[in-house]
């Protein structure tokens, strides 16, 4: 029986609501994941020995992990019958299945970096060119086309409609870049690949043209959860539109409209309203803060309560937390930049080792966060920067995911090129396409086969390389192997790495890579219930989860406030509280009641609120050169400057 007696009564009202569509408004530190998990575990114990499942919607990967996590922990037995996953990977799943109704096959490669992208889109460009009946502009260009390219993706605007919605946008060349946004989603299509955008994109034509689907969504899924609501954009409030209309009554939504911050990317306060206006959900809050010194809280709620658009009778947040100690908020004020990193630097390095791990320096910018990095690193203390990596750097790495994706998708060139070009860091011997690919055509064999047979013709290849290639890749070629296969290749690079190499960076991160494939592998499978992953899931997976390796135990966070959503420090460093920094310069400029100002208010609010035991606040008089004037914000919060 799952124990409710710790929880709160608004926790515990929100986790056995039964009485239709719930909104819960969350504040930072007020146990939504608690809420949300303890919810899911609740579902699954009463019904259990029942076959519907659960959807649980969120944004990012380690967030769904550390809810499987929790969920399996409560109910073991009924762990299976929820998928906790993400908006996109979710996207990837429905166009798994029922993706051939849109002329797509399972396998589907997800082009997960520009490079791959931009590649197709010139090849589109080319194909275009090549029609005699029809002009593209010169100025016409792979590079400069993308941005325009996913803006409409990320828009799902309908191949039938792009030309007259650019056209009454006064767009320039509307008709020849409407002509290129078709070609490039037919070419998607045609090579059997899916971009970030326009997973999101076909999955709303999927179920927009096919409702059926929709009631066997709803008929395998009974409850539809979300979390950070207020993070969606309008595409992804779209695909939730479509799956929980036919029963709203088991839809339940967390959402904290005080951290929208990421606008640029589609997240908007009117979301909220529309989901009120188009559910009729009850509402419940969450206030209580178990995270913060009760300081911090007077702080955020007196720096929050100026934005103008927040939810009708938000409650202010409320600390649990008891008692206060001193130098809880600590702002500090130097003449430079460079003063202001170094003495932060300083202050870290003269804690105790135990505080050392638990403190964290958020920026506006990475810009600043570059900054304070080299500081720290002077000053003996390694930085951990949070930056996504969609591509293994390290040879060994990007062989391995060269072969499996020639494995899953017979003819894809960019994977062979890829894989001649990391063989050659490790092996120094050449392998040129051309060859490759006249062999294929001749042969009529896949990519794959056609380079291996090619590698194996060289009489310098060594023995371990001939037997890598010859006899260990067998399992993955016949049976899809690919565990076995990875840890014969990963023992095959060790043994290289002993020996001098023509690219003597051919290693660079790839101890930290290891174990970031081996995480992912393990994340994965848990993902999936435990079975055995198909080769395209995995590879789907691959391209969803950022490759960054997990922050080594000694090091010092150094996040943008984007990057710490979600997260919690014990002491927690803000920095460049300057106008056009914290606020941006973009927000100083449209004015103090913009949007773009109440949102740079939030991502302050955002940033404070992640301290457990201590907030330092920062700046200085000249940043970059520039003097400066401090923050408005530290004045909003009542600090006197």
């Amino acid at each position: 029986m799952i124990d409710l007696s710790t929880l709160n009564e608004n926790q515990r009202e929100a986790v056995v609501w039964d009485e239709g569509p719930l909104l819960v408004l969350a504040g930072p530190g007020s146990g939504k994941t608690r809420v949300l998990t303890t919810r899911i575990a609740r579902i699954l114990e009463e019904s259990a020995g029942q076959h519907f499942r659960i959807l649980a919607l969120t944004f990012t990967n380690k967030a769904a992990a550390e809810m499987r996590g929790r969920v399996e922990k409560l109910v073991p037995s009924e762990f299976a019958r929820v998928r906790l996953t993400t908006f996109h990977s979710y996207a990837a799943e429905l166009l798994q299945q029922h993706g051939n109704h849109l002329e797509f096959r399972p396998d589907f490669q997800i082009l997960s970096n520009d490079a791959d992208r931009e590649a197709l889109l010139d090849d589109v460009l080319g194909q275009l060119r090549k029609d005699l009946t029809y002009s593209l502009p010169e100025h016409f260009k792979a590079g400069q086309l993308l941005p325009a390219i996913t803006r409409l993706l990320e828009q799902c605007v309908p191949i039938e409609q792009v030309e007259v919605l650019l056209q009454q946008a006064n767009v320039e060349n509307a008709a020849p870049l409407a002509r290129v946004y078709t070609a490039y989603r037919e070419a998607l299509r045609r090579t059997n690949s899916l971009d970030f955008p326009s997973l999101i994109a076909e999955s709303l034509d999927l179920l927009g043209k096919y409702p059926f689907l929709i009631k066997h969504i709803r008929k395998v899924f009974k409850h539809i959860l979300v979390d950070e609501f207020q993070d969606t954009n309008h595409s992804q409030y779209r695909i939730l539109s479509y799956i929980a209309q036919p029963d709203p009554s088991t839809l339940f939504v967390v959402a904290d409209d005080d951290q929208i911050i990421y606008q640029w990317n589609g997240a908007s306060p009117k979301r909220i309203q529309a989901l009120r206006d188009d559910f009729g959900v009850a509402e419940l809050q969450l206030p209580e803060n178990y995270r913060c010194p009760p300081m911090v809280i007077e702080l955020a709620n007196a720096l929050i309560e100026k934005n103008m658009n927040r939810s009708v009778g938000k409650k202010p947040l409320k600390a649990v937390k008891q008692g206060e100690s001193d130098n809880i908020v600590r702002i500090f004020h130097f003449d430079s930049l460079d003063e202001e990193a170094e003495w932060i630097a300083l202050d870290i390095s003269q804690r105790s080792q135990e505080e050392q791990v638990n403190c964290a320096v958020l920026a506006r910018t990475k810009k600043l966060l570059d900054l304070i990095g080299s500081k720290l690193e002077e000053a003996g203390l390694p930085a951990y920067f949070a930056a996504r990596k969609n591509e293994f750097k390290s040879a060994p790495l990007r062989m391995l995911h060269s072969i499996l994706r020639l494995v899953n998708s017979k003819e894809d060139k960019q994977s062979l090129a890829r894989l001649s070009k990391s063989f050659y860091e490790l092996e120094g011997i050449s392998i040129e396409l051309a060859p490759v690919l006249s062999r294929a055509s001749v042969d009529g064999k896949d990519l794959l086969y056609s380079w291996l047979d090619e590698v194996k013709l060289r009489d310098v290849l060594e023995d371990r390389t001939r037997q890598l290639l010859s006899i260990d890749i067998k399992p993955l070629l016949n049976s899809l192997n690919y565990r076995a296969f990875a840890d014969k290749l990963f023992a095959w690079a060790e043994a290289c790495q002993t020996e001098a190499h023509p690219d003597e960076n051919a290693f660079n991160e790839f101890e930290e890579e290891k174990d970031v494939w081996r995480i992912l592998l393990a994340e994965i499978t848990k993902k999936f219930e435990g079975t055995d992953v198909g080769l395209h899931q995995l590879l789907h997976e691959l391209d969803l989860t950022s490759k960054t390796p997990p922050k080594p135990q000694e090091a010092i966070p150094c996040f943008t406030i984007h990057a710490s959503k979600g997260m919690e420090f014990g002491h927690v460093y803000l920095m460049g509280l300057v106008e056009d920094q914290l606020p941006s310069w973009a927000a100083v400029k449209k004015g103090d009641d913009s949007l773009e100002m109440q949102e740079e208010r939030r991502n302050c609010f955002v940033a404070i609120t992640r301290s457990q035991e201590s907030l330092t606040m920062t700046y200085s008089s000249e940043v970059f050169g520039w003097r400066k004037q401090p923050s408005r914000f530290l004045r909003e919060m009542g600090i006197a400057l």
